[in-house]
């Protein structure tokens, strides 16, 4: 008989995570949650199948290394100096202030002052997956309120790798152990002297050869060998720092991406290396929910409750302070508010050091899991209270401005294009729009586009086109054409069915990147859809049959796709 206990443990796991991660996301919760549900399911605490409880921890141990990895290759130290001025101060002060929570309610329990600590730390830190994913569904990556919230997590992130990386160091007089100073002073000396050194040789040896590697391996053509060599960098480095450094695989990990960002080739490495983190990921939140004992919510509710409070409302109300004590106006605070009131897979890896030093209860393991489940199935819910407050908030500004009798756009306009979207292929299409004198009304929901909207001479409307009141003040009754410039498919669809109830005789084009986005925006009344891969296709093909010996051939089938 084999051993299967591997392939098991696997089989499980995708399975179990595809099945509740559906099941979550037909509910409208973060598949994050059916990962964890799928975890439960597969650990000792429920009846049934029961993973291997010494491979679930290694293949978790990948998943961080390829999550931290990630986070590096996206860590940007321009996006966080951008917002610096209030990322910076705003993170910091936040992470005191759920420390502090997280530590008194500690003392209320009785435990020890390192593990209120840990404690502490654990729920003061958001998820960099959940966050991201909130702000991409909402297009505000790219917005001045989407950078302050990545800029704040970036923040969180580093605090929490440099408490991973002293947390082993202090664990002595963390957990109360009789000790004289000096010895705690020299362990931590020598751990700061290792990660120095680390820092040192990244920065010195690692900035340069790493790009250079994967320059030459991309050199050769080969996408099996380029895939190859950024795992072999992402796992080489995170496992030769734990080995010659002594630092933790999640540091090596991260410095690993940010050095491989400096290469020009670090966006293919992102999108080549997509599939593998993320499938890692997955069992890294399955092998977490392995872990975790739901009795913890029948036997200690108010606890719970208590964890769930300072996670979603004690965050919440501190973030929301600062925003605005920064003078930010209150949708961005709120914004920010909501994208940090959840906990995600730092608070689990520091949880499960501080299970490993002897810090940190079981009972505070489950915890902080617990009070992650509840705040990422809540999240949702929260943005879409966000949304809708928003839409009111478009809705009453419209009004306001019609009261006002100030409409945005000339009160003569007609036979005019209404472009929704003024992003970098929105704003494109309106210079040329323009450079041919076609009258152009524009619609986006981000403050900074539309006064660069402005600022180009374009009347421009600030709003959700989703919403009905915004779309009648662009006039679509005497528009000839609707270009949509959004990536969203979905919301695209929302916008194209409410216009063909305005004016049926309207001409829509809308933006896809797949076949299924286009026959999406067909199906919702789109006369047209480019798709951008399609287009360049057809771009190139056009420069070849330019050729005089290609002269005579008969002109390429348009690429659009048409009703």
């Amino acid at each position: 008989m084999h051993h299967t206990s591997l392939i098991a443990i696997l089989v499980a796991g995708f399975v179990l995570a595809f099945i509740f991660g559906m099941i979550a996301q037909r509910l409208r919760l973060s598949p994050l949650v059916g990962y964890l549900i799928a975890g439960i399911i597969a650990g000792p605490f429920t009846p049934g199948f029961v993973g291997d409880q010494t491979l679930a921890p290694q293949l978790a141990e990948i998943g961080v290394i390829l999550l931290m990895f990630g986070v590096g290759l996206h860590f940007s130290l321009g996006d966080l100096l951008e917002v610096k001025a209030i990322a910076l101060p705003g993170a910091i002060v936040q992470i005191l202030v759920a420390t502090a929570l997280g530590w008194g309610m500690a003392e209320l329990l009785g435990w020890s002052h390192g593990a209120g600590l840990v404690f502490g730390l654990a729920l003061s830190v958001a998820s960099t997956v959940v966050l991201l994913r909130a702000l991409e569904e909402r297009r505000l990556v790219e917005t001045t309120k989407g950078r302050i919230a990545i800029g704040w997590l970036i923040v969180e992130d580093l605090a929490m790798v440099l408490a991973l990386v002293l947390l082993p160091a202090l664990s002595g007089l963390l957990k109360g152990e009789a000790g004289e100073a000096s010895e705690v002073w020299s362990k931590l000396f020598i751990t700061l002297a290792k990660v120095g050194a680390f820092i040192a040789f990244m920065l010195i040896v690692g900035r340069r050869v790493i790009p250079w590697i994967l320059e030459r391996v991309a050199g050769t053509g080969s996408r099996e060998l380029f895939t190859l060599c950024v795992l072999a960098i992402a796992l080489g480095v995170a496992f030769g720092s734990a080995e010659l450094f002594g630092v933790s695989f999640a540091l090596g990990a991260f410095f690993a991406g940010m050095m491989l960002n400096e290469s020009e080739f670090s966006h293919q490495a992102a999108n080549e290396t997509l599939p593998l983190r993320e499938a890692f990921a997955v069992l890294f939140f399955v092998s977490v929910g392995m872990l975790f004992n739901p009795m913890i919510l029948l036997e200690k509710p108010l606890e719970v409750l208590a964890v769930f409070g300072i996670i979603v409302i004690g965050k919440s109300v501190a973030a929301f302070a600062i925003v605005r004590a920064f003078g930010k106006p209150n949708s961005t605070a709120l914004m920010i508010s909501v994208s940090l009131a959840q906990i995600g897979e730092f608070s689990f890896i520091l949880a499960q050091l501080g299970i490993d030093e002897g810090i940190l209860s079981k009972d505070g393991q489950d915890l902080i899991l617990a009070g992650a489940l509840l705040s990422i199935v809540v999240n949702p819910l929260l943005f879409g209270w966000l949304d809708r407050k928003q839409a009111r908030a478009d809705a009453a500004e419209a009004d306001a401005r019609a009261d006002a009798a100030v409409p945005p756009v000339p009160a003569d306009i007609s036979g005019h294009v209404i472009l929704i979207g003024y992003g970098r292929v929105g704003s494109e299409l309106a210079r040329l729009l323009t450079d041919h004198h076609v009258p152009l009304v524009v619609i986006d929901g981000e403050d900074s586009l539309i006064d660069k909207a402005r600022a180009a001479g374009h009347p421009a409307i600030l709003g959700n086109a989703v919403n009905e009141r915004v779309l009648r003040e662009a006039v679509p009754e005497r528009a000839t054409t609707v270009m949509l410039a959004i990536p969203q498919a979905l919301e695209a669809g929302e916008i194209i069915a409410k216009l063909r109830e305005l004016n049926p005789a309207l001409s829509i084009v809308a933006r896809a990147h797949s076949d299924n986005e286009v026959k999406h925006l067909l199906q919702h009344g789109a006369d047209g859809a480019v798709m951008a891969e399609r287009e360049l296709a057809h771009s190139l093909a056009e420069m070849v049959l330019a050729a005089p010996v290609y002269r005579g051939a008969r002109n390429l089938p348009p690429s659009t796709a048409l009703a």
